[in-house]
Formats: C-alpha cells, structure tokens, sequence
C-alpha cells in the first residue's frame, strides 16, 4: 500500500510538474508580458536609431510633408484638420480614426485633437435616429456626402479614444476621451434600445455577437472580416462601463476569433472583403466583395496584432504562415486582388498597403515566412501622389506595429 501511495503521489507531482512546464512554455502576447516585438530589429538587425528615424520620417511626410504629393493632415480654421482621401476627393471616418490612431500611439495630442474635433464637429450625430453615430464620409468642408456610418470608423474612434485618455488624461468637452468612447461605444451596443431609432441598428449584431457592415439594413445583416477587431474588444470587454456590455463583448471577441478561422480560404488564407455571419463570402449588387479586395487587406494584420498582443488563438499563426505562404508563391509581382482561391483579378501589384499588411503578418507567422515580407516593408517607400491615403495610413500602421510601436495604454 506505501508502495502504491508513493507512486501515485510521484506520478501526480510529475502531472503537475508538466502542466507548469506547459505553462511556461505557453507563449505570452504583449498584453501580459509588457513586451512587443520589433521585427526590423529581431529580423533585419536595424539599430534603435535606425527604426526610430524611419517611423519618425514617415509621420512627418504624412502630416507635415508636400501638400500637393505627400501630406494627408490639413488644418482647418477652428483648430480642426481632417485626412482627406485625395483619389476620391472626400473625408472619411475611416481616415480620421487613423490618424487618430497614429497620432495616440506617436504621441502627438495636438493632431489627435484637431482630427477629433473635426469628427465631432462635421461628422457627428447629436440627435435622430442616427445620434451617437459619425456621417461615413464628408466633402473638405465638411459637408455630409451621405448619412450611413461605416462601423470601422467608430470602432477606431473608440479605441483611439481609450488609448488617449489612458496616455494623456481627459480634458474638458469633447476632449475628455473616455467619456466620449464610452459614450460612443455604448451607442454601438444599443441603439436598437432607442424607439425613434427607425431602421438604424446596433453595430454589433446582438444574436450574431459580430460587428455588421453597417447598422441599417442591408447591411446590418452581414459582416465584413476587417471589421473584426478582437484585439481591441478584448479590451473593451475590461473597460466598457457595464458589467454586460463587458459579458457581450467578450463574446464578440471569442465569435470575431471564430470568424476569421471561418471567412479563410483553407488553402489561401485569404479572406473576403464581405462575409455572411457564418464566414461564407457575401455576394451584393455592388461591386465583387466576396473577392478578397482593398477591405480585405486588412484581414492580414488584425489576426496578427491580436496574436501578439493576446496570445488567445494558435490557429492565427497558421493562418499567417498561410496566406504569406500564398503571398510569396506569386513571386516578386503580387496582384493586389483574388479571388479567394487565388485566382488572381487584378494586374496591379506590388500595391503599398497590401505589402504593408503582409509585413504585420508577420508578428504570427514563422520567422522564414514572414521575414522577407519585413525586408519589403523596410525598403518601401512611403506612398505618395493620388493613391496616397489607404496606402499610406496602412503603410504607417504597419511602421508602428511591425517596430512594436503599437501599444495597449492601459489605464493610469
């Protein structure tokens, strides 16, 4: 009988031995370790200096550079400046969300707060079945060219808000950030609640749990995967003000998790620009959104900055090694558009933002993957001329994350 006991208790110390071991071995994202990974450095060898200039010169030609070839921040009177989309001559939520988002994670409150101040003031909704929500785009002066929001906007608007707020404290007005992303995240969770709301809906599906293409039917009944954005719900899910908007989110972000693994290609990896609540490519009347298109290219980084700053999936790291893998396989000219099997339906390559995106794949992906997409984006010129807006904010993104520059500001 001592035998036996003696055994049992060996065997169970070993059992917990290796669960410890496990754990330990088990890899840890940025959000608990503290520490982000810096590509140009572990990949490319290039010194602190080095990275810092280049990150550094970037801004400065998309905020301060020519203004006819380069910039995408223009100052307006009022202390406002807004990030036009030069090819399609228009202001949009998406662009302003950006530069806010550059400008928080760079430190520059004063271009934060001007972009802001120019959504709040052009954009926003104060009353109506639309109040709480920004108009999707506007001309230069501000005037709305449609009504309808597009929900990536305000879930960049949310988050840059909270990184703001965690960084430089709140201010007064519209500058006290995490009232207004509470505010504006609170509208995203319950605007079905509202009874003079008419057709407008939550952004994020309550039955689905996901993020709609946008809240008014048709819309609202299917999704886009670069909308998902789990490394951001995660953390609204700790710091959304209600104990069940945090229960729902958390939600959102296991189903946006479920989502990509859904909406991928099983051989390319590739996802579509629209997709059915089930991952299935979405067909509209407009244009070929089940192809994986301009959206699209963003489905490259958001399973990889979720992966290194949580660290919750192992599949995203298949995933990135997957659809790099696809990426390389078409050589040194890329297209910029698929079908999501591969078929190629575009004769532009090599276009800035989707390069830029492989490279934050790289943050999940083997080393021999995604190193060469590292050494494209080292070597790529920021975009300029007409097409400089996408390109470029995705160009300048990818700059922050691939250099670890893209951080979670927790609370103070």
């Amino acid at each position: 009988m001592r035998k036996l006991l003696s055994s049992v208790l060996l065997t169970a110390a070993a059992l917990t031995l290796s669960a410890v071991s496990l754990r330990a071995a088990a890899p840890q994202g940025a959000a608990a370790s503290g520490q982000y990974r810096n590509l140009f450095k572990e990949y490319l060898g290039k010194s602190d200096a080095e990275i810092d200039a280049k990150v550094n010169a970037a801004f400065q030609q998309l905020f301060y550079g020519d203004e006819n070839s380069q910039r995408l921040y223009y100052p307006v009177p009022g202390e406002m400046a807004y990030v036009p989309d030069i090819q399609n001559n228009d202001v949009r939520s998406e662009g302003l969300s950006y530069g806010m988002m550059i400008a928080v994670q760079m430190d520059r409150q004063k271009e934060f707060n001007a972009i802001w101040k120019y959504a709040k003031h052009y954009m926003f909704y104060e009353a109506g079945p639309l109040g709480g929500y920004f108009a999707w785009h506007t001309a230069f002066d501000g005037r709305r060219l449609s009504p309808g929001p597009a929900p990536d906007g305000e879930e960049w608007f949310v988050m840059a808000l909270f990184f703001a707020s965690h960084r430089w404290g709140d201010g007064d007005g519209i500058f006290n950030y995490s009232k207004e992303a509470q505010a504006l995240l609170r509208t995203m969770l319950h605007k079905d609640d509202e009874p003079e709301r008419g057709r407008i809906t939550n952004m994020f599906h309550r039955e689905a749990k996901q993020i709609v293409f946008t809240p008014h039917p048709p819309g609202s009944e299917f999704s886009d995967p670069s909308y998902h954005v789990p490394a951001y719900t995660e953390l609204w899910a700790k710091w959304a003000a209600d104990p069940a908007d945090r229960a729902f989110l958390a939600e959102v972000t296991r189903t946006s998790r479920q989502h990509f693994r859904d909406a991928a290609h099983p051989k390319t990896g590739l996802m579509p620009d629209y997709s059915n609540f089930d991952g299935t490519p979405r067909k509209t009347p407009w244009g070929n959104h089940d192809d994986f298109r301009y959206d699209a290219w963003r489905t490259l980084s958001n399973p990889a900055l979720d992966w290194s700053w949580w660290a919750a999936d192992p599949w995203q790291v298949e995933q990135s090694n997957r659809v790099l893998t696809f990426l390389a396989s078409q050589g040194e000219r890329i297209p910029d558009r698929f079908k999501i099997d591969g078929t190629p339906v575009s004769t532009d390559v090599n276009t800035p933002g989707l390069i830029a995106m492989a490279a934050t794949a790289a943050l999940a992906a083997d080393r021999e993957i995604g190193q060469p997409f590292v050494q494209r984006l080292w070597e790529m010129n920021v975009p300029e001329g007409r097409r400089r807006y996408y390109d470029g904010l995705l160009t300048m993104m990818a700059l922050l994350e691939v250099s670890g520059k893209f951080r979670i500001y927790w609370p103070q």
